[in-house]
């Protein structure tokens, strides 16, 4: 696949706007500020094919991409403080319209911050896609601000702390990290796996 022929089509504010879902679909999720927009951009090979914000809390919409028959869906991140408790409605509302209106969802990409412990919000996601049976991995970014010794306990302790919602070994756990590229060619795999 020729993720760097991605363009950016549309952005949705709420659920009543989301079109239609006719090809397979790719979601990244996350808190705001985790990555999600460094991700799409490293794995298309683009500098600003995704906004990247040094200020949580932006991306408020749902963006579709395509790249050839498929959609890459950059979903809201979640879990940030400074909203309105009617954007948070909002948000909620957008996000459950995507999940439940009976999308072509082939993979959901759950990134988390490899620095820091999975937030609730994070761990509530999690949850919410063991319990509808969505296929996804987790893909730990920000590792290359981790030295070898501090990378290898993160790693350690992310097994344990995912077990709280009871993801096992069989969940793909994938280092990633925007400068380095670490990690890429792997999501890149899955993601065509997924498809097949």
């Amino acid at each position: 696949m020729r993720f760097e022929k991605a363009v950016f089509e549309a952005s949705y504010g709420t659920f009543a706007q989301l079109p239609q879902s006719d090809m397979p679909e790719i979601a990244f999720a996350g808190r705001s500020n985790v990555g999600k927009s460094s991700l799409l951009n490293k794995l298309t090979n683009r500098k600003s094919l995704a906004r990247v914000s040094s200020s949580p809390g932006k991306t408020t919409t749902i963006n579709f991409f395509g790249v050839e028959d498929i959609k890459l869906v950059d979903l809201p991140g979640y879990g940030y403080a400074k909203v309105s408790r009617a954007e948070k409605i909002r948000w909620s509302e957008l996000m459950e319209g995507y999940f439940s209106s009976n999308r072509n969802i082939r993979l959901v990409i759950q990134l988390i911050d490899m620095r820091h412990p999975p937030t609730e919000n994070d761990l509530s996601m999690l949850s919410f896609l063991i319990h509808t049976g969505y296929p996804f991995i987790i893909v730990l970014t920000k590792s290359d601000k981790l030295n070898k010794s501090e990378r290898e306990k993160r790693l350690s302790l992310i097994n344990e702390e995912l077990k709280e919602v009871g993801i096992n070994n069989d969940v793909k756990l994938i280092p990633f990290s925007a400068i380095k590229g670490e990690g890429v060619e792997e999501i890149k795999n899955i993601i065509e796996k997924s498809i097949m």
